[in-house]
């Protein structure tokens, strides 16, 4: 790029990403996030956006994964030269040792980068999320839980949260050091004579949150550009770079229109994503069932994807919008199981799904399509010809999950709206309202 961009990122999932777009974009600081590491032709396409992002699958691989995979990541990232660089997370912090482990993260990215110490943001009020002298807590519906209550993440399929003490959870991760600081009770320290390596800085409102943007740029850039943390990272930095005189504020977007018809493919087993699909059904959207186990094993496989393909098709030619599924909850049994760290399974299932919505895509010319679930977009993104996303519209009682623009490999092809959804986000009329550009609840 010409010019060294304001902030660099690596979203350890793909809705993850979108998210970290949609905080800065939103604030007029143009974004582009890449599918994959780009070529020169293709970073010379988005010379223009100030801040540039890599979508990854870290939160669902192991940590030998991150051993091979995340150094050339981050040493790519660091090439950019940013202000700030960013590890994103997910805010609900949902990791183990295992499995999208960030404590093995901030390793690498601190040997990587050289650096001494990482901050560490979680809380980001605008999604619901906060913490408070090192807890993490969570909306859910009308009501905020600590997260290992929280009636979804304590009970993840895969990750399920049971320690809110996000440094104590960390501790099984990782050994290196940390502690906590917060604007209202007393700073946790290392052992006697022990810098730490990792930094919780509290955010649970408006006051925290500049308190947390003001001290990540204090320490910069003495300390080194990297951080780690969900899109509160990013949230906290908008207000800071504003009270810096930096060009930030508020961007309009044109209104999404109605296309009629979309299709959606779900790997998600939250019991949000199932009332949003039942939602769905009964205002114009069909459900399609896939058999997970054949997409998973690969017994009936193909059979079970031709299926569902010739079923949506028949959906789409009526007027009507396929959404294929496979899952309408949780699950009786973990999807990890007899797989360390579930990771061949999200693989097989989210790529699977994946080629069916490239499928549709080609026979149908949608204009508009959608994905449901964080692990399943990762890995169901990588079949679809799509090199970079930008920022289409916000959901503005969605954060987190906004209408991006798929971009593809020819670039004088018109990009495709598209949406990345984790599983608990949104309300349960979501689908229908993104079909008919009703991006704000009634």
């Amino acid at each position: 790029m010409p010019a060294a961009p304001l902030l660099s990122y690596y979203g350890d999932d793909f809705t993850g990403s979108t998210d970290v777009m949609e905080a800065l974009s939103s604030h007029g600081i143009e974004t582009v996030l890449f599918t994959r590491l780009p070529d020169a032709e293709l970073l010379a396409r988005f010379a223009h956006c100030r801040a540039v992002g890599l979508a990854g699958t870290s939160r669902s691989r192991s940590p030998d994964w991150m051993d091979r995979e995340l150094p050339a990541a981050f040493a790519w990232l660091k090439s950019l030269g940013a202000r700030v660089c960013h590890y994103k997370v997910c805010s609900t912090f949902d990791s183990a040792p295992q499995r999208g482990s960030i404590g093995r993260a901030i390793e690498i990215g601190l040997r990587t980068f050289a650096q001494a110490q990482v901050p560490l943001v979680v809380g980001a009020p605008q999604l619901r999320r906060y913490t408070f002298l090192g807890q993490l807590f969570a909306g859910y519906r009308d009501e905020v839980h600590r997260i290992d209550r929280h009636p979804v993440m304590s009970c993840h399929p895969a990750t399920p949260m049971l320690e809110a003490d996000l440094l104590v959870h960390l501790a099984a991760q990782t050994g290196l050091s940390s502690r906590l600081d917060s604007p209202v009770g007393p700073v946790l320290s290392p052992k006697e004579g022990e810098e730490a390596h990792i930094v919780l800085i509290d955010v649970h409102d408006e006051a925290s949150q500049r308190r947390a943007g003001a001290a990540l740029t204090r320490r910069q850039p003495e300390s080194g550009p990297l951080v780690f943390g969900s899109s509160g990272v990013e949230y906290a930095l908008v207000e800071a770079w504003r009270a810096e005189g930096l060009d930030v504020g508020r961007r309009t977007f044109d209104p999404l229109t109605p296309c009629g018809r979309m299709a959606v493919v779900s790997g998600s087993c939250s019991p949000t994503t199932a009332r949003q699909i039942e939602t769905a059904c009964a205002n114009g959207f069909r459900s399609i069932p896939v058999d997970h186990a054949a997409l998973v094993t690969g017994q009936g496989r193909e059979a079970a994807c031709d299926t569902a393909v010739e079923e949506a098709s028949h959906v789409l030619e009526a007027g009507l919008s396929p959404i294929i599924h496979t899952a309408l909850g949780p699950p009786e049994r973990m999807p990890g199981e007899g797989d360390p760290g579930g990771t061949g399974n999200d693989d097989a299932a989210g790529h699977a799904l994946g080629a069916m919505l490239g499928e549709l895509m080609s026979r149908h010319r949608l204009g508009r399509i959608a994905i449901a679930g964080g692990d399943t977009s990762s890995h169901a993104l990588a079949a679809l010809d799509i090199q970079a996303l930008t920022l289409r519209h916000p959901i503005p009682d969605s954060p987190g999950s906004p209408v991006c623009l798929g971009h593809g490999t020819a670039p004088d092809a018109a990009p495709v709206e598209l949406i990345l959804k984790g599983g608990q986000i949104g309300k349960d009329d979501y689908f229908p309202r993104l079909r008919d550009g009703r991006l704000t609840g009634d």
